[in-house]
């Protein structure tokens, strides 16, 4: 395959991707004042700039850069101050060649972010939280990462209740790609991600772990998203049950890269790159390993 630059398409540059032959590190960017683990370290375009470059150094294949907080409680951002905070980033990081993934619920910031370079569209609520994103993805033959969701950051905890977690997650799911597919969105170009920490408590996020392989029977990739959440605080909780603060949850994040990747995972989406880039290649060589056998 001839080598992919920043004039390429999103459609090019996304098939260019599986070039790496191992499960893809998405390293995250969060241009926002609120995040739960980083809110406000890298607010400033240049700040962010210059830390999606370390993450890229440090050997991310992917830089997802958002603008707008989606942790429990989070307000809503207009969608003005969401293209103040990310186009800058974008523009910049795209113009250096980086795969950029612009992390959004907005169909206007994803059309906007296409524009000026980026690759991926990441949006969590999987269509659901505007009706003009799969007609934006579609047009723009976007590469687009379609995410599980049941509510918005306000309401989401509440509908966090299921019979059978990972059943119902690839029902939903399921029906998200129908909508997405009848609204021209190229299913060749489609990533699912079980929304892990979005309307799950904490062992619902476990059993979606432990299903992978049930959501990969939809037949797409997936992209899993557990990085410094709630519930591996909860896991590494202190003897009087504190759980581990955010910044400590980068090990066990690097695990289940580790775990996820070994399960056949497309990516993983992090905050510390260097522990889930280690990890996916350790994965890789035991898959190479036990091919070889």
């Amino acid at each position: 395959m001839a080598a992919t630059g920043p004039g390429d398409s999103p459609r090019a540059r996304f098939a260019d991707l599986g070039a790496a032959g191992r499960t893809l590190v998405m390293g995250i960017v969060n241009v926002t004042p609120d995040s739960f683990s980083d809110g406000g370290r890298w607010l400033q375009p240049e700040v962010a700039v210059a830390h999606a470059r370390l993450l890229r150094a440090q050997g991310a294949d992917v830089l997802d850069i958002g603008g707008e907080s989606t942790r429990p409680g989070s307000e809503r951002v207009p969608v003005d101050v969401e293209l103040e905070r990310v186009l800058p980033v974008v523009r910049e990081l795209a113009a250096e060649g980086a795969v950029v993934s612009v992390d959004t619920v907005h169909a206007e910031t994803a059309d906007a972010c296409l524009s000026a370079g980026a690759v991926i569209v990441n949006d969590v609520s999987g269509g659901l939280a505007d009706p003009d994103m799969f007609a934006v993805v579609a047009r723009r033959e976007a590469p687009y990462v379609l995410g599980h969701w049941r509510g918005d950051p306000a309401t989401m905890n509440e509908r966090a209740v299921y019979d059978d977690v990972v059943t119902e997650a690839r029902e939903e799911l399921a029906r998200q790609l129908t909508a997405a597919r009848s609204a021209g969105v190229d299913p060749g170009l489609v990533v699912l991600d079980p929304g892990l920490g979005f309307a799950k408590e904490g062992q619902h996020n476990w059993e979606l772990l432990a299903g992978l392989e049930e959501l990969q029977g939809l037949g797409h990739p997936v992209l899993v998203g557990a990085s410094r959440k709630r519930f591996l605080g909860t896991l590494l909780a202190d003897p009087d049950g504190a759980p581990a603060p955010p910044l400590a949850r980068d090990r066990a994040t690097a695990a289940v890269s580790a775990l996820v990747a070994a399960a056949g995972a497309w990516g993983v989406r992090v905050h510390e790159v260097l522990g889930s880039v280690d990890a996916v290649r350790v994965a890789a060589a035991l898959s190479r390993a036990r091919r070889s056998r």
